[in-house]
């Protein structure tokens, strides 16, 4: 008769086979599906994590992290996160609670560590402020141009109480003039030029506008700099940016603005006007 101990590392190694397993028939339907694309040169997809549902017995949500290249831009390498669902047998981009109507992709998605906590991304307050709010906007998005500069005013007011982390997260597809400004910004900010943050938002620029000079001369109105392409290509500048966009992917961050207060998201965005 098989001990407790036995039977218990029996059923340990059974579910990691039977994980493994899953993780392995996630990657191959999705790479399928995914190659589909005729605008995919070459794919590759990962299960990165797997969370079982509480919810949803025998269902669990996969983290998969896909990377591709594209055929009418072969060195530029397309990173992406994203959340499926999966009982081994079916499998689905989407499950919602019918009580709360509320997607349990939020439930799956990476939680906020401190290791997101940056030195280069603290525009105000410091290390030590009794609250971290975490930022990830686009200059141009209409969106973030209305509560981020006003947020940002506001706990800057208060330093002790916030501190202020700011990542880049430009929408090329909607903004691609915003991929360009968020290298100026860092640029401006690695000169030690202050408040670079706020001023970018006050950018007059077409958001489709592709033209670097343009976009440049705009930028350098607007923050009172003036910076050359030799300064945003730079390649610390590059690596600041670079940093924030493997800080949205982790995170699965899919649009601006969206905000982090104390590690969980704030769905509000105006949770830090109600902490202590």
């Amino acid at each position: 008769m098989l001990s407790t101990l036995r039977l218990l590392s029996i059923t340990v190694l059974l579910s990691s086979v039977l994980s493994a397993n899953t993780n392995e028939k996630i990657e191959e339907f999705l790479t399928d599906k995914f190659e589909e694309n005729k605008r995919i040169e070459s794919i590759e997809v990962k299960v990165k994590e797997r969370v079982p549902l509480k919810e949803l017995k025998g269902w669990s949500g996969y983290i998969v992290e896909v990377e591709a290249y594209l055929k009418e831009d072969p060195k530029r390498q397309v990173k992406q996160r994203m959340v499926w669902f999966s009982d081994g047998q079916m499998i689905t981009k989407e499950l919602t609670d019918m009580e709360s109507g509320r997607s349990l992709v939020e439930k799956v998605k990476p939680k906020f560590e401190n290791r997101f906590y940056k030195k280069e991304n603290l525009i105000y307050g410091d290390a030590n402020s009794k609250h971290k709010v975490a930022l990830f906007s686009d200059p141009l998005c209409p969106f973030c141009k209305g509560f981020v500069p006003g947020a940002i005013k506001d706990m800057k007011n208060d330093p002790k109480k916030f501190a202020v982390y700011y990542y880049h997260m430009p929408l090329e597809r909607i903004h691609p003039a915003s991929v360009h400004i968020v290298k100026m910004a860092a640029a401006a900010e690695l000169k030690g030029v202050k408040d670079v943050t706020l001023k970018m938002y006050n950018i007059k620029v077409n958001p489709r506008e592709k033209d670097v000079n343009k976009i440049l001369e705009a930028f350098n109105t607007a923050v009172g700099t003036n910076l050359t392409q030799k300064d945003i290509n730079d390649p610390k500048v590059l690596q600041h940016v670079n940093s924030d966009f493997d800080t949205a992917n982790e995170l699965m961050v899919a649009g601006t603005p969206t905000v982090y207060l104390d590690g969980k998201l704030d769905e509000t965005k105006k949770g830090y006007k109600k902490v202590k």
